[in-house]
């Protein structure tokens, strides 16, 4: 069974990949608060008015897990966008092959750079151990939270099977995730989203003091595309950790 989930999300990846073909040639209509909308799609309504945008709309930053880029976390854009959200992504990161500290230092600079403050920051696999990084390191409080989507806090012991070096910071015992897996006060600002079975990080997601969400969804990529997923991350953004 759990052969057959590892083809099935490595199917669902592919998809999204194929769907990066669609994407827009930047991430910058996101980046503007979306249209507030109900669950049937249709725009919420206010006092008999239809609501342009969405009151309680956050601003957040997306960061995808190594060898992603944006596109790839298109599907979760778009839903947070529709939600009323303002999405930005950082373009510095490419396809997040550097290391943990310098993805983190990219998001700080970013969010000063476009004077972004409140942020939720939402990862997606090592985006999520950047965003924490970023959090323990956010001097200017512009950070309010993160939403982390399959993160390997513990490590990944599937970094071995490819000596590359972009994944050596995900190996179990690498100083920067001893120091990210330990306990630290941002954790309470934290909620890790995990699947009930992942391939990518068997050693699970579980953070200790963070608010800990299991999905019954199986697979590393499927969360991020998935409706269940998508609704998961949704509720994290409108709700605290603590």
């Amino acid at each position: 069974m759990r052969a057959i989930w590892w083809v099935q999300d490595y199917l669902w990846a592919g998809l999204l990949w194929l769907g990066c073909v669609g994407a827009p040639a930047t991430p910058d209509r996101y980046a503007t608060a979306g249209s507030a909308r109900t669950a049937d799609g249709s725009h919420l309504r206010i006092d008999g008015r239809t609501a342009d945008h969405t009151p309680a709309g956050r601003t957040i930053v997306v960061v995808p897990g190594v060898y992603e880029d944006w596109r790839f976390l298109r599907p979760l854009i778009v839903a947070l966008h529709r939600a009323g959200h303002a999405v930005h992504v950082v373009p510095a990161l490419g396809h997040n092959r550097v290391p943990i500290a310098a993805g983190a230092h990219a998001l700080l600079r970013l969010v000063v750079e476009r004077d972004l403050k409140d942020v939720v920051v939402v990862g997606h696999s090592k985006g999520g151990l950047v965003g924490k990084l970023a959090l323990m390191a956010d001097d200017g409080h512009r950070l309010d939270r993160l939403v982390a989507v399959c993160t390997p806090f513990h490590g990944s012991r599937r970094s071995y099977l490819l000596p590359l070096r972009s994944l050596r910071p995900l190996a179990p015992g690498h100083p920067t995730l001893a120091m990210l897996g330990r306990p630290d006060p941002v954790n309470a600002r934290i909620t890790s989203i995990a699947s009930r079975f992942d391939e990518h990080v068997p050693e699970g997601s579980e953070l200790e003091g963070a608010r800990n969400v299991r999905l019954r969804l199986t697979g590393h990529f499927r969360p991020v595309g998935h409706p269940a997923g998508i609704a998961a991350v949704l509720a994290a953004v409108d709700h605290p950790a603590g």
